[in-house]
This record gives C-alpha cells, sequence and structure tokens, in this order.
C-alpha cells in the first residue's frame, strides 16, 4: 500500500508541476511558425538591406535612360585682365585703292576696359552613341534582376534559417520537457531510498546512486535550459526584434506525405534556385560587356549646337551660334579595343563554366536533402515504434504493480524510459521537419 502511495505522489507532483508550467506559459503569447516567418520578411535587416539594393538599381538603370537625350552644358568665365589686351591697326593696314590710306594713322584699340569674359553654351544630341547606350541601359536592367534574385535568395535563406530555429527550440524544450519529468522521477525514488535506508532495506550504495543520477538529471535540466534561452534569443534576432521578446512555440504538425520524385525535384530546383538565376544573369551580364567592348570600334558622331557671347570687349561679336556634326575617334590605340575585346570573351566563357557549376551542385544539394529526408522519415518510424513500446511496457509495468509483483523503482524507471522515448519521437519529427525545411530551400521553395 506504501508503494502504491509513493507512486501516487510522483504522478500528482509531475502533474502539478506540468499543469504550473502549462499555466505560466500560456500566458506568454504563442508565435506559431508562420507568423515567425512573416515577422523575419518584413524586419529581418538583410532582407531590407537587400531590398533597397533593388531601388537602387532601378535607379541606375533611369540614369543610364537619361543619357539618350541631348547633353546640355553651359560655361561661363570671367576675369580681370593682368596684362593690357589691345589690338594696334597699323596706318594703311587696310587696302583702299587709290584712294587715301585706311587707316589713315596708327589705330590703338583696347579689347576692355576692366572686367571681361566669355559665355558658351553647348547643345550634343548622341547619334552613334545610341547603341552603346541601349546595350549599357540593357546591362543596367540586368543588375536589376540580380538584385531581385538575391532578394529572393535572402527570402529563402531566411525562412530557413527560422525554421531550423523554430525547430531547435522545440526540440530543446521536448528535451526539457523529458529532463524535468526524469528529476521528478529521481526525487521520489530518493526520498522512497531514504525511508528504506532508514529501515536497511536497501544497502547505501543505492541510494548514492540515485543521488547521483539526480543530480545528473538536474544539471541536464540546467544546461538545456540555458541552451533554449540562447535558442529563443537567436530566434528573435532572426526576426528583427528585441531578443529578449517572450513568445510559445507551436507543436508542429504531423509528417506530411511523401515528396516529389527525386527527377521532378530536380528540375524544380533548376527552374527556382536563386544560385542558378544569378550565374545565368552574370552569363548574359558578360556577353553584354563583350557587346560594349566591340562597340569601342564605333567612332562617337552626334549632331551639336554651339553658342558662345563674350562679355566686356569692344570689337569682339557679341554673339556666336553655330550648329552641325561633330566626331570624336580615337584612331590610333596600339590593339586596346581589341584587347578589351578578348578579354571580354574569356569572361564570357568563365561565365558559361560557372553557369555549368552551379547547375551541378544545385542537383548535388537536391539529391543530399532528398536523401537526408528520406532517412528522416524512416528514423522518424523507428522512434515511434519505439515511443509505442514503452507505453505499452509502461501499461504493463503498472498493471504488474498493481498486483505488488513489480517495485517500485522499476515503476519509476519504465516512467523516465516513456518519457525517453516521447523525446525521442519529438526529436525525430522536428528532425524531418528539419530535414524538409532543408529540402524546400535545396528546391528554391520559400
Amino acid at each position: 500500500m506504501r508503494a502504491f502511495n509513493h507512486i501516487t505522489l510522483v504522478c500528482a507532483v509531475m502533474s502539478g508541476t506540468i499543469g504550473f508550467a502549462q499555466k505560466t506559459a500560456d500566458q506568454v503569447p504563442e508565435l506559431p511558425l508562420a507568423e515567425a516567418i512573416q515577422i523575419a520578411l518584413s524586419n529581418n535587416r538583410p532582407v531590407a538591406i537587400s531590398k533597397l539594393d533593388i531601388t537602387k538599381a532601378n535607379w541606375q538603370v533611369a540614369a543610364t535612360k537619361s543619357k539618350r537625350f541631348p547633353e546640355i552644358n553651359t560655361y561661363f568665365f570671367g576675369s580681370g585682365n593682368l596684362t593690357p589686351a589691345s589690338f594696334t591697326f597699323k596706318k594703311g593696314i587696310f587696302p583702299n585703292g587709290d584712294g587715301p590710306p585706311v587707316p589713315s594713322k596708327d589705330v590703338h584699340i583696347d579689347l576692355s576696359q576692366t572686367f571681361t569674359g566669355y559665355a558658351v553654351a553647348q547643345v550634343a544630341q548622341p547619334l552613334t552613341q545610341l547603341y552603346k547606350i541601349r546595350l549599357a541601359i540593357r546591362e543596367q536592367e540586368l543588375e536589376v534582376d540580380l538584385a531581385k534574385t538575391k532578394y529572393q535568395g535572402n527570402r529563402q535563406s531566411v525562412v530557413a534559417d527560422v525554421k531550423q530555429a523554430y525547430y531547435a527550440v522545440l526540440q530543446s524544450e521536448s528535451a526539457l520537457h523529458a529532463a524535468e519529468v526524469t528529476v521528478a522521477s529521481y526525487k521520489e525514488t530518493d526520498r522512497v531510498m531514504l525511508e528504506y535506508l532508514s529501515e536497511e532495506s536497501v544497502l547505501k550504495s543505492n541510494s548514492l546512486d540515485v543521488k547521483a543520477k539526480l543530480a545528473q538529471a538536474q544539471y541536464q535540466v540546467a544546461e538545456l535550459n540555458d541552451t533554449l534561452q540562447t535558442q529563443k534569443e537567436k530566434l528573435n534576432d532572426l526576426l528583427g526584434r528585441d531578443i529578449d521578446t517572450p513568445f510559445r512555440t507551436q507543436p508542429v504538425e504531423p509528417v506530411s506525405s511523401e515528396e516529389l520524385d527525386l527527377s521532378v525535384a530536380r528540375q524544380a530546383a533548376l527552374k527556382q534556385r536563386p544560385e542558378i538565376k544569378e550565374a545565368e544573369i552574370d552569363t548574359h551580364r558578360a556577353e553584354y560587356d563583350r557587346r560594349i567592348a566591340k562597340s569601342a570600334y564605333i567612332p562617337d558622331i552626334g549632331a551639336a549646337f554651339h553658342y558662345m557671347s563674350p562679355i566686356g570687349t569692344q570689337i569682339l561679336p557679341q554673339n556666336i551660334a553655330s550648329a552641325g556634326v561633330e566626331m570624336k575617334w580615337d584612331p590610333f590605340e596600339w590593339g586596346e579595343r581589341r584587347d578589351n575585346v578578348k578579354q571580354k570573351e574569356a569572361t564570357v566563357s568563365q561565365s558559361k563554366y560557372q553557369l555549368d557549376e552551379t547547375r551541378s551542385q544545385v542537383l548535388i544539394d537536391v539529391d543530399n536533402s532528398f536523401r537526408k529526408l528520406s532517412e528522416s522519415r524512416l528514423l522518424l518510424q523507428v522512434a515511434t515504434a519505439a515511443r509505442d513500446a514503452a507505453n505499452e511496457k509502461l501499461r504493463e509495468v503498472n498493471n504488474e504493480f498493481s498486483k505488488s509483483v513489480m517495485l517500485l523503482r522499476d515503476v519509476l524507471d519504465q516512467q523516465t524510459a516513456v518519457a525517453n522515448a516521447n523525446h525521442n519521437y519529438e526529436q525525430g519529427l522536428l528532425a524531418f521537419w528539419s530535414a524538409k525545411a532543408q529540402f524546400e530551400k535545396a528546391l528554391g521553395e520559400e
């Protein structure tokens, strides 16, 4: 009868402890995984930085497009003369036939009295340069595509990191719960052992052995508590909020259905992985760089209008305007254009090799993630079977104990075994979802 009261007390203590912890936990706001992902995508700082890169790239495209329009330049220079600026016309310098000499005597004319200068305005409309500008615009548009791809990749990484961090918290909570159950079990066993020791029913070494196991279990609880707090701080940091923000997790869902066929998964990854998209964009950028280098062979020809107005002068025209065609061309560049083209062609070849290498690495990653996920599914089946066996064993032990066939310690040990089996099941379930998150990342999904 006393043993029966002991087991009843253990159950009561464990139920009361768990009930109190549950009541306290219910006061903390629950954080479902889906909500955590949305918070991270909204607040995560690296994601926000990569999103601003898209804005910057779009403005760069707009700046490049503005080069298609006429270029207007103005220039003004004003000064005071440090040395006299004047014109001297000698007597008779201008032909006048048989008439009197023009001028009739030497004439000295100052260009200006004090302040002088000139204002210049130029308007140039590019013509042959429009082809180069179109290439530059397209290259900048590829920069926008690259920024978007990197932003998408950062989002996928954040989602995967949040899932892994969330599952890590769940794993630690599961382990902590199992450890607390073990501590409660050893505490009651220790109390019973002390009673038996006073009655000289057991050896002192048996009591010391229980105390050692209790101390080890209590250390494990403290260690898991510290680990759990660190993991929660890291998760809060991923969500872009104060690391001390309290929250409680939500249990994971049951195991999902079987995954895609491996060949289908490979095709999905090749279409969705940001690394492949980045490599493809780099290949296109290298091709446009090569075309821009070849366009250097084309002379820069454009329509131009020039206007100049001298200021503070007495004899120069006040308005000088002209319109025409201007060309800029460097005929002797000693093979520089050819060398640049060859360099860009080598870059194009490099980018193509890199694209093939990236595709190969993505397929390896998908294959490995697919196999790990299959392994975790099988391991979960093992944990499920072990949990069911432990629960059935506990039922049998309790049944035998009610008939006073089994010792109290055997019952407590089996309770601990059940807690461990349940913990292993939770660990297997969460390991499966972690592998699932990694597989989804390998496919390029959020």
